[in-house]
């Protein structure tokens, strides 16, 4: 267990994060290139699909959150990473079929064409659907851990993150959202489901692996939903005021859609303000871990000033 002292929740030096976080994605690329199926046989274009998308960059922010979630608890780095690789698997899929022509119908992701653009709608539906798939047969490998017990707490969790009643069930409210009006409480749901019940599954999830208590499980919970409304509140002001080039994809969409975000709802120096101060409750929700939760603590504010 991790020294539980208390620890100034003021994030640390955050020079060395560019570096883990990279360091952390190189060691979760090598694990995906070993789970993802190989192009072969009359069914190859799916898995060029799937391996297209998986590596298309991207910062691999919630594999990170795996591995430090991890990391707080000594878990072995082979079953963090596994978990890791099957979250990005998952978060790929969300990210091929929010791209699809009904749903956002983007062109551009991680600054080159869609998976439905650079192959076809039928196989981006398929890639996206072998991703989901792949993703719980990761988290059901003995590799991943030997107990079956966690193993099927790791499913189950996942399951419940993606689910109706997470990141699916988001989506749903993102896509009413042009039909209906928002306020902050339906904005900061649709936000916790999209995109925050993932995140804490991610930082959850080496608990989960070292079969940490209740205690350990609900801090990392809350600090992923507070790192999760930081990131959202982030990702809509580069939306309103950034460059495709900047981001990677298209940029002005939740505006020309009429959707409400937190940023439209309170004028950008206040969303910058809550976007701090939802930070600042992240990085004071893990304060019993001590130094071995720096790069996590610092994570959220690193974040704020993100171009991309």
């Amino acid at each position: 267990m991790a020294d539980m002292a208390l620890h100034d929740p003021r994030p640390a030096p955050m020079d060395s994060l560019p570096d883990a976080l990279k360091d952390a994605a190189e060691r979760v690329d090598r694990v995906l290139d070993q789970v993802l199926p190989r192009p072969e046989g009359l069914h190859a274009r799916v898995a060029e699909a799937m391996r297209y998308a998986v590596f298309a960059g991207g910062k691999r922010l919630r594999p990170f959150l795996a591995l430090a979630g991890a990391g707080l608890f000594e878990v072995p780095e082979t079953r963090a990473l596994r978990v890791a690789a099957a979250i990005e698997c998952l978060h790929t899929y969300s990210l091929i079929h929010d791209d699809l022509p009904c749903m956002d119908d983007d062109d551009l992701r991680r600054g080159r064409p869609t998976t439905h653009r650079q192959f076809d709608e039928a196989t981006a539906v398929l890639a996206g659907d072998g991703l989901l798939t792949l993703a719980f047969g990761v988290l059901a490998n003995p590799a991943t851990h030997p107990a079956a017990e966690v193993r099927a707490q790791l499913v189950a969790r996942l399951a419940e993150a993606a689910g109706s009643d997470g990141m699916i069930g988001g989506q749903m409210i993102d896509i009413l959202a042009p039909e209906r009006t928002y306020g902050e409480a339906e904005i900061v749901l649709l936000q916790a489901l999209k995109t925050g019940a993932l995140f804490e599954f991610s930082c959850e999830a080496g608990a989960i692996l070292a079969g940490a208590g209740d205690d350990d499980r609900q801090r990392l919970r809350d600090f992923a939903r507070g790192f999760g409304l930081a990131f959202q509140i982030a990702d809509d002001l580069i939306d309103a005021l950034g460059t495709a080039e900047q981001a990677g994809k298209a940029v002005g969409k939740d505006q020309a859609q009429g959707k409400a975000t937190l940023v439209s709802l309170y004028g950008v120096e206040k969303a910058r303000a809550e976007a701090a101060r939802w930070a600042g409750k992240a990085a004071s929700s893990l304060a019993p871990y001590g130094p071995v939760a720096d790069d996590l603590r610092a994570l959220p504010f690193f974040l704020l000033d993100r171009p991309s």
